[in-house]
């Protein structure tokens, strides 16, 4: 089975296992320097306060009394498994798209390990305009924005070649 996987795909997994390292290290440092939910501000619009978010994004269902934990766990595993055959299908052919679904499946796999073994997702990122605040949100959720981001644009600007061409 794993040497049916285009050799392309496996440079796309290594870069999802760089996002999940990645997120896991500032996860790691953020929760050993900082006090949970005091801020350390570095300007007007911008800091790091360390939180934890039980519930999926924007704290959706965080007060759901603890099943929507496992909910979301079972729900990201799903959805892992799918962007890995998917990226499997297009990596040598559909760079931006494999590039997308790359950055979506390692910030799921960080997020889905939080979850696991936490309990919760731990953020820290927050940006703000006065008094109105962005939730706070991870390196991994960072990328499974910019994922999505680059997949609307792969759909919007990429042209698909006619199937007789």
């Amino acid at each position: 089975m794993l040497n049916k996987v285009p050799a392309q795909a496996w440079r796309w997994y290594g870069l999802a296992l760089l996002v999940i390292v990645l997120d896991q290290i500032s996860k790691h440092w953020v929760e050993a320097v900082l006090t949970y939910n005091e801020p350390v501000v570095f300007t007007s619009f911008f800091n790091f306060t360390l939180r934890y978010n039980p519930g999926a994004a924007f704290s959706f269902l965080s007060d759901a009394g603890g099943w929507q934990r496992w909910f979301f766990t079972v729900v990201a595993i799903v959805v892992s498994a799918l962007l890995v055959v998917w990226i499997a299908r297009v990596a040598a052919t559909k760079r931006l798209e494999a590039f997308g679904l790359t950055m979506i499946l390692g910030g799921a796999i960080g997020n889905v390990y939080d979850r696991i073994v936490l309990g919760h997702v731990v953020d820290f990122i927050v940006v703000h305009y006065q008094d109105y605040y962005w939730p706070a949100f991870n390196l991994a959720d960072s990328a499974i924005t910019l994922g999505a981001i680059l997949l609307i644009a792969d759909m919007i600007f990429t042209k698909e070649k006619p199937a007789n061409a």
